[in-house]
């Protein structure tokens, strides 16, 4: 049963989980230093792939049935790995902040994704408003790119990886996926790129796993246990549970935590245009996910 409005736990868990997600690239950056970047989002996954199996069973699931949607999982699956396949590489090309900005520029894509293919989810003029200002902010973005510590290139494998997070979203809501339980859509994105990134690091000649500090297993097991697996299962409990535009309004603070955290932890720079591209995007993904009068 879907909840017209939020409780206490669930405000504490959403405002939890955007802080989770924006520390995400920050951790990911310990990670880097002793392993690879594809193989260490294949581990990722292959690790958070046996937990949600665990799940899964425990809670009496079947993992392996015919569904009806098996190549619409494994395209989900395919978005899946290429996004974090960009998003890994991008981290060890540009900083934790940058990634974070134009990572967050997927709730952009989704809304002109379902207002193409997604029958009665036309844009509305909140959200369109919310478009152009944060194309503004991805300007501002890119110029500091250009005079600041980060790199055009990463830059822009994270926000193709925006593009690819915004794809899966859409395929979810426009195929027989949409039917299926959170969990069975977790574990089409996790198998397959548990068994595709590991493949792509060796085709690819990485090195590796070169080093297993306490930092890098910490980082691991971070992106294991609290992103993958328990993080994904309660993003989707919540939109099982509570209306999805509501919550989607508060992902505006996911790129906020993420710039603070990088700031306070990596020590990376707070450039003004950074932070203007930063209010940019976050005001832009409130107006995206507030209702507003279709056009």
């Amino acid at each position: 049963m879907i909840k017209t409005a939020f409780d206490s736990p669930a405000i504490v868990l959403l405002i939890g989980l955007c802080m989770l997600f924006g520390l995400n690239q920050t951790v990911v950056k310990f990670g880097l230093e002793g392993i690879s970047p594809l193989m260490q989002a294949g581990l990722r996954s292959v690790g958070a792939s046996l937990l949600l199996m665990l799940w899964m069973t425990l809670r009496g699931e079947k993992i392996f049935r015919d569904d009806g949607a098996f190549w619409w999982g494994v395209l989900l699956g395919a978005l899946f790995a290429i996004e974090f396949l960009l998003i890994y590489i991008a981290l060890t090309l540009t900083t934790a902040s940058h990634t974070t900005i134009f990572l967050y520029t997927s709730p952009f894509i989704v809304a002109l994704g379902t207002h193409l293919f997604v029958p009665d989810e036309s844009l509305k003029r909140s959200q369109v408003v919310g478009l152009l200002i944060a194309f503004a902010g991805v300007f501002f973005a890119f110029r500091d790119s250009v005079d600041g510590e980060a790199s055009l290139l990463g830059d822009s494998l994270a926000l193709a990886a925006a593009f690819f997070w915004g794809a899966t979203t859409v395929v979810l809501k426009a195929s027989p996926q949409r039917h299926q339980s959170p969990s069975r859509v977790l574990l089409y994105q996790l198998v397959v790129s548990a068994l595709a990134l590991p493949l792509l690091s060796w085709l690819m000649n990485e090195p590796g796993i070169t080093q297993l500090s306490s930092w890098v297993v910490g980082s691991l097991l971070f992106q294991t246990v609290l992103m993958a697996f328990a993080g994904y299962l309660a993003w989707f409990w919540l939109l099982s549970h509570y209306p999805a535009a509501k919550i989607a309004s508060f992902t505006f603070l996911t790129p906020l935590f993420g710039v603070l955290f990088a700031w306070m932890i990596l020590d990376e720079q707070l450039t003004y245009d950074m932070l203007g591209a930063l209010l940019l995007v976050a005001l832009g993904i409130y107006l995206v996910n507030k209702p507003g009068r279709r056009v």
